[in-house]
């Protein structure tokens, strides 16, 4: 039988002490992206100007979008955005969504078992990247110290969709649990994506592969995968260009962000001051805001 509505709380991944919050896109048609992430993600519109959307699930914003119909296309050679990863807090929540977008008919353009997860691949009408998966147990993950196994085989989407019963299965919204589990980014350079994120911030590589990288914090498979399949030698991203904006990234607490900020002080990054956090900039000139988590009270600024 087909689980009730709403399911489960958000995942281990965001109780990490280091994870994704909210992501901000430039967007050229704003009317056209707020439909799309509300209509196939089934996020709920919170907040709406004619320059800026807010979209997110149970008050939390997961999604910021910001209309400037002057910017270039997205270019997939620059460092930017690769996709942003939707994280059901179920299996169950994914095979329904996977019976929504089927209804729905919505183009997909891969899918994949990462043994970790379970993972579904789609673009927006303006060809942001953007995954919907839903984690495996942990304890069925296979580990080498920090490293995470982790592959690429075909999807088995019947055995997804035995989790409910597709004739009936609905998808209102989207679940009160999802979030954001983490984000995969083009970059320029592997080696100083790995000594920013890691050196700097303190995270852990928990994988590695040809042309990229997955770094996580507090034993999670990936909150943050840097790759230059195509972007390889990429300069500074700079702001003329629609796509990634920025993305936050939530700590626990406050002095958790204090150390952040101290660590980043440190290496020599410029910081800018935010409302409830500070900003800075990753080699590859992607923005990161950081905060504390909005469940903890202090929402990602728009």
């Amino acid at each position: 039988m087909t689980p009730p509505l709403p399911s489960a709380p958000p995942t281990e991944a965001s109780d990490a002490p280091v994870h994704i919050g909210a992501v901000g896109l430039v967007v050229r048609d704003l009317e056209r992206l707020t439909a799309y992430y509300r209509d196939v993600l089934g996020l709920t519109v919170l907040e709406r100007t004619a320059q800026a959307a807010a979209l997110g699930v149970d008050g939390i914003t997961l999604l910021v979008l910001s209309h400037r119909p002057d910017a270039l296309p997205d270019d997939p050679r620059d460092a930017g955005l690769y996709h942003t990863a939707f994280l059901m807090p179920t299996r169950a929540d994914l095979a329904r969504w996977i019976v929504h977008a089927s209804r729905m008919r919505v183009p997909i353009t891969g899918a994949s078992d990462h043994d970790v997860s379970e993972a579904i691949y789609l673009d927006d009408p303006e060809g942001n990247g953007i995954e919907v998966y839903s984690d495996r147990p942990r304890r069925m993950w296979r580990r080498d110290g920090k490293t995470i196994f982790q592959k690429t085989d075909p999807l088995d989407i019947d055995a997804i969709l035995g989790e409910i019963d597709p004739a009936t299965a609905t998808y209102p919204g989207a679940p009160a649990g999802l979030r954001i589990g983490h984000i995969h980014l083009r970059v320029g350079n592997i080696a100083a994506a790995e000594a920013f994120y890691c050196g700097v911030l303190g995270l852990d590589v928990t994988r590695r592969r040809t042309g990229a990288t997955f770094i996580s914090s507090g034993g999670y498979h990936h909150h943050v995968g840097v790759n230059v399949w195509h972007s390889e030698g990429a300069g500074v991203r700079t702001g003329t260009r629609a796509g990634l904006d920025w993305f936050a990234l939530d700590v626990i607490d406050q002095p958790a962000l204090d150390d952040l900020r101290m660590r980043l002080g440190a290496a020599g990054v410029k910081i800018d001051r935010i409302p409830g956090g500070f900003c800075a900039a990753d080699p590859s000139g992607i923005r990161i805001r950081f905060t504390v988590s909005q469940t903890a009270g202090s929402p990602a600024s728009a």
